[in-house]
């Protein structure tokens, strides 16, 4: 612990005065009670950074009143109390600020981990003189003891992944709550026994019991994206075993409650799937209010309970959460449940920015996974996606929205989303716009802004334009589709950035919060013909933007080296609504769902964005290297075979790809392809850079692009070797 050195940059009424005034006025609340530091560390410099930065890394020690309405939505709250009536919880956080605290901005930003993972506030925010916050909400990052399977956890975070530890949920007179959960494995083969997985971290329940005859593991041969198993077979429970294993150590093996064994080993053409009793789930729910009251308690405390200083007590006036892919999900949940609103009943943060989520985490029901992407038997698309009332006729529930309670609290924040086409195909985005029913564009309310970035991959691409071309800098083989083991992609990596667009939304979200100087009108593909902005549609009034997701709707054009029927009516991961059983809130996404797997009800339909005649999709906000395109840019990839053979031939999950341009008319007229070459289209290098440059112009008189972003990409072009 060290309180002298976190101390020394606080604000001119000096550390002792901190303290004094923190100790007269402590919250009643349940809180965070005490932080421990447990280190402190120069941040190193970035290329083009200005100021001097630290980070301090440390646990965070908090308590929580189950009987609080705020905290009391908490599944299974009540079943994970200490004996004085507190739920209680340890979270991990880094704290990035400037060494001279008197250049700090006011800003803070306080980001989701994803899976964990550490987070560093960006260089041009470092500029800024922001702050940074970022501290652990998943209970379930925890690794396995492989030899007795109880959970491991660190003390601290320096250099390692973000932790929480939450309570176990116990019977009311302390036995073991048990229910029935499942996992699955993909694309093994061979003697060794495997791990199930959640993405690419383990399950974190572990059975009742090793007795396989109180489980059942079947195998199939093929799925469909509506959830239709190909093939699927009962494996003898004489068969399989929980243990580890391998040729050296053959079947049955050495018990293990956190691997498989098959006997004769596992076949990569077959999926397994385990459905079994566990035990001991984890109150998942207390990852919303932990990451609730650290921001809270960073944006606002003097001190903790024993006088250790907030070290950027005073300097924090205005915060943003942020969250990337899984931990844009989770915002959109934590928003959703009322945790923007502190137990003081005061707003917590001033803006949410969930990037690339179009959905809420599956986090607050009993035996949560929430590392899940929304393969089959995912939870994730339960209740209101959108954020304004509107009713879900389709799943028969009564109109809802994500912004209910903080509107009812007055404690909704300003917020931004952006999305890319890869969650549109392969993360069921479109309901967000649309509802269920896919008939009727859902009003933004005006707190809200949408942009999307037409024709791009999960979180964006490498950028540049050489990746476009092939024999230069485009990939020779295809991605690694990210999932459980998923497989690889077909085609080459989509390069479409997302980087200078979020490099200018971060300018607009900041004089948001901090000014209230609007942003740019919303801009997405819609139903009505309109954009966001209110403008007509490329293809004119009442033409709509967003389409059934087939090749003939989207005006797809047939290209060499994909299926003639490429996108297939069937290609798009659909949302599934799935009957978790009579003990889930199908609305809040909580409760105890007790079928597992989940029966699939019915399929919800999906909408796509129209495209261009380059196959290229329209209703986007301006993107030089679309606006400019050397290629067409797909949302999407098609899984390759070899040794990941499951998915062969199906979507590659939601990872891009890209099909370039011909470099002559002669090449693209010999190959059939109907899209224009390069040099019809640009004549020659002289003429793409030009192209570059307007579409640049024109994306920084929209506000998606900064001026020395748009000379850093002309310079790139200028510098490619596009039709040299």
């Amino acid at each position: 612990m060290m309180p002298i050195r976190v101390c020394r940059h606080l604000t001119s009424i000096g550390c002792a005065a901190s303290v004094a005034l923190a100790t007269l006025a402590l919250p009643v609340q349940a809180r965070v009670a005490r932080i421990v530091v447990d280190d402190v560390q120069p941040l190193a410099s970035a290329p083009g950074q200005s100021l001097a930065y630290e980070q301090i890394s440390g646990r965070a020690f908090g308590e929580l009143d189950p009987s609080d309405p705020l905290n009391a939505i908490i599944q299974d709250i009540e079943l994970g109390k200490d004996a004085d009536g507190k739920v209680r919880y340890t979270a991990s956080f880094v704290l990035t600020r400037p060494v001279n605290l008197q250049q700090a901005s006011g800003l803070m930003w306080h980001d989701v981990p994803n899976r964990g993972t550490p987070i560093t506030i960006a260089v041009a925010e470092r500029n800024f003189g922001d702050i940074g916050l970022a501290s652990a909400w998943q209970g379930d990052n925890s690794a396995f003891d492989a030899n007795n399977g109880t959970a491991i956890r660190p003390t601290m975070l320096v250099g390692g992944r973000h932790f929480l530890q939450v309570p176990i949920a116990r019977n009311p007179d302390g036995s073991a709550i048990t229910g029935n959960v499942f996992g699955r494995i993909v694309n093994r083969a061979g003697p060794d026994s495997q791990r199930l997985l959640v993405q690419s971290n383990p399950l974190p329940y572990l059975p009742a019991t090793l007795d396989t005859t109180q489980a059942r593991l079947v195998t199939r041969t093929g799925e469909l994206q509506d959830g239709t198993a190909i093939g699927e077979a009962v494996l003898p429970s004489t068969d399989w075993a929980w243990a580890r294993c391998s040729a050296a150590d053959p079947f049955p093996g050495t018990p293990d409650p956190t691997q498989i064994c098959v006997k004769g080993g596992f076949e990569a053409s077959k999926l397994y799937m385990v459905t079994f009793k566990a035990k001991d789930p984890y109150v998942l729910g207390v990852g919303f209010a932990a990451w609730r009251d650290v921001g809270w308690w960073f944006k606002n405390a003097l001190a903790d309970d024993a006088g250790t200083p907030n070290p950027v007590a005073r300097r924090v006036t205005h915060s943003i959460a942020r969250g990337n892919s899984q931990s844009g999900n989770y915002l959109r949940g934590w928003l959703h449940l009322g945790f923007n609103q502190a137990e003081s009943r005061a707003q917590v943060h001033d803006g949410l920015w969930p990037i690339i989520a179009g959905r809420r985490i599956a986090l607050n029901f009993r035996w949560a996974q929430p590392d899940g992407v929304l393969e089959l038997y995912q939870a994730g698309s339960e209740g209101p996606q959108w954020w304004a009332k509107f009713p879900d006729t389709v799943r028969g529930l009564p109109p809802a929205g994500i912004l209910d309670r903080c509107d009812a609290s007055k404690t909704c924040p300003k917020v931004i989303e952006h999305f890319g086409s890869a969650e549109v195909w392969a993360l069921k985005l479109t309901p967000e716009w649309v509802g269920t029913d896919a008939r009727t564009d859902i009003p933004l309310p005006k707190n809200v802004r949408r942009y999307y970035i037409a024709s791009s991959s999960h979180g964006g691409g490498a950028g540049g334009f050489d990746t476009s071309l092939p024999g230069a800098g485009l990939p020779g083989s295809g991605p690694n589709c990210p999932g459980n083991n998923f497989g690889t992609g077909v085609l080459p990596a989509n390069p479409v950035p997302h980087t200078q667009t979020v490099n200018a939304l971060r300018v607009h979200f900041r004089h948001w919060v901090m000014n209230g100087t609007l942003p740019p009108d919303s801009v997405y593909p819609t139903l009505n013909g309109k954009k966001g902005d209110g403008t007509k549609s490329s293809a004119g009034a009442n033409v709509p933007d967003l389409v059934a997701a087939n090749k003939a709707a989207m005006g797809f054009p047939t290209i060499p080296g994909l299926r003639a029927t490429a996108p297939e009516p069937d290609f798009i991961m659909p949302v599934l609504d799935y009957d978790w059983g009579p003990g889930f809130d199908y609305t809040d996404a909580s409760g105890v769902p007790t079928n597992a797997p989940p029966p699939v009800r019915q399929v919800i339909k999906m909408l796509v964005p129209r495209v261009d005649a380059d196959g290229n999709e329209v209703g986007g906000v301006p993107n030089v290297l679309t606006d400019a395109p050397l290629g067409t840019y797909l949302g999407w990839n098609i899984t390759a075979g070899g040794a990941r053979p499951f998915h062969q031939g199906q979507i590659c999950n939601y990872v891009g790809g890209m099909v370039p341009f011909a470099k002559t008319k002669a090449e693209r007229v010999a190959s059939g392809d109907p899209r224009l070459s390069l040099e019809e289209r640009y004549r020659d290098h002289a003429g793409y850079v030009a192209a570059v440059r307007r579409a640049a112009a024109h994306a920084v008189a929209r506000g998606f692009l900064l001026p020395a972003d748009a000379d850093g990409l002309v310079s790139a072009a200028e510098a490619s070797l596009v039709l040299k």
